[in-house]
């Protein structure tokens, strides 16, 4: 590219806003272990490595699926999950992975929620030793991509009212025969991207014990009868391909049921550990926009200084600094708790519902601090902006999570 030469009325080029700043007023992490520091450093490299190629991915809503296996060369995907097979990772260090990932890039962020947050976590918990040894190691490594179809395009916040099916084949005639799979999925990240999914289905099997219960199974992507289809013209998390799954007649094996996974509750304990994952993502996405903000700030001049020396725009910083800081100290206390096996899952509720609604305020006001300039890519402000918007909805919406946090602390259900 040409040098750039100053002109009347354009005096610089363009502004950095996109560099890490370490904002961390009350020094929530400041005494972070060396082990947990490490994981942190390696997310942070890796986003400075693939940051240009996620702008782009992002422009023409591509997905760059050569990204999502080089974390798992970097071991990104373990996300704390306590398995011999995976390298071992704190609570906490999953959490600032998360954080940092979604700093750099939304769509980064959704991709290690899925492979790592969901599927990796759902083989961990309830697969048989021999689905874990076929698949636990190549879903870390991102190997193969995982997916996890739980949500409907009729069910979403009310997502136990699944209504995919599994019958017994009966074709094979025989009460240890496999299953036919019927039914529709919907925002399935990975799920047509060519790897397995974990597909959540009810029995249908009069007189069984099991009848209506629901159980997990492991899907090829290549099994007949399972069409998945990226859903297109998507504003937000451009960067990952999510899809609507049609299950038209899918027959799996016997084997493909994950044992441990014997009802809707099972795939709760999934969801309970992604919503703090979500919490932590959405302090990243509210740190990529302070940070822009404020170095927008100190750079911008207007009416011959910088816009930092105004008033409001401290007023503005402060407030946004103030959100930011709620969110680490949330963030912390909740790994914390999770680490001591004391959190409960309307506290995990309580931290999504919270950062993401403190990542929309402060996204916004970064974008209005940036003017003009805030709508554009390069500035990733707006970018973030519109990728705040998928994570404070997916996990359970905002008014799902307060009715959970309601309940909880009122006694009473106001569920329908």
């Amino acid at each position: 590219m040409p040098e750039f030469t100053p002109r009347p009325g354009q005096s610089v080029e363009g502004y950095d806003v996109l560099a890490r700043r370490g904002t961390d007023y009350y020094a929530a992490f400041a005494d972070i272990p060396a082990d947990d520091r490490a994981h942190w450093q390696r997310a942070q490299s890796f986003i400075d490595e693939v940051g240009d190629r996620m702008q782009q991915a992002w422009d023409t809503a591509e997905y760059p699926v050569e990204l999502a296996a080089r974390m798992g060369e970097l071991d990104l995907f373990v996300d704390g999950i306590a398995h011999p097979s995976l390298t071992p990772m704190s609570l906490l260090a999953a959490g600032l992975v998360n954080m940092e990932i979604s700093r750099g890039d939304g769509s980064l962020g959704t991709i290690l929620a899925v492979q790592g947050g969901l599927a990796l976590r759902t083989l961990a918990l309830f697969g048989s030793p021999q689905q874990q040894e076929q698949y636990l190691v190549l879903l870390a490594r991102g190997e193969v991509l995982g997916s996890f179809a739980l949500t409907e395009p009729d069910h979403g916040s009310d997502s136990v009212s699944l209504e995919t099916v599994a019958r017994r084949d009966p074709s094979a005639g025989s009460a240890t025969a496999g299953w036919v799979i019927d039914g529709a999925k919907k925002w399935i990240g990975n799920g047509a991207s060519g790897g397995i999914t974990f597909v959540w289905a009810r029995i249908d099997d009069e007189g069984a014990p099991e009848h209506g219960h629901v159980r997990c199974f492991l899907v090829p992507q290549e099994t007949p009868g399972y069409a998945g289809t990226v859903i297109t013209g998507k504003a937000s998390l451009r960067g990952i391909h999510q899809a609507h799954i049609v299950l038209d007649g899918v027959r799996v094996p016997a084997d493909a049921v994950l044992p441990g996974a014997k009802s809707f509750k099972d795939a709760s304990t999934v969801l309970y550990s992604t919503r703090s994952g979500v919490a932590w993502s959405a302090l990243g996405h509210a740190t990529a926009c302070y940070d822009a903000a404020l170095s927008y700030a100190q750079q911008r001049v207007q009416f011959g200084k910088p816009l930092a020396k105004f008033q409001m725009v401290q007023e503005r910083l402060t407030h946004m600094l103030e959100d930011l800081t709620a969110m680490q100290l949330y963030c912390r206390w909740m790994a914390d708790l999770e680490t001591a096996g004391r959190l409960r899952p309307t506290q995990a509720s309580l931290a999504k519902f919270h950062n993401t609604r403190a990542a929309r305020r402060i996204a916004s006001t970064a974008r209005d601090l940036l003017g003009g300039n805030g709508i554009l890519l390069e500035n990733g402000v707006m970018q973030h902006m519109a990728d705040i918007e998928a994570i404070h909805t997916y996990e359970g919406t905002e008014s799902v999570q307060a009715l959970l946090i309601g309940r909880d602390i009122t006694g009473m259900s106001a569920f329908a």
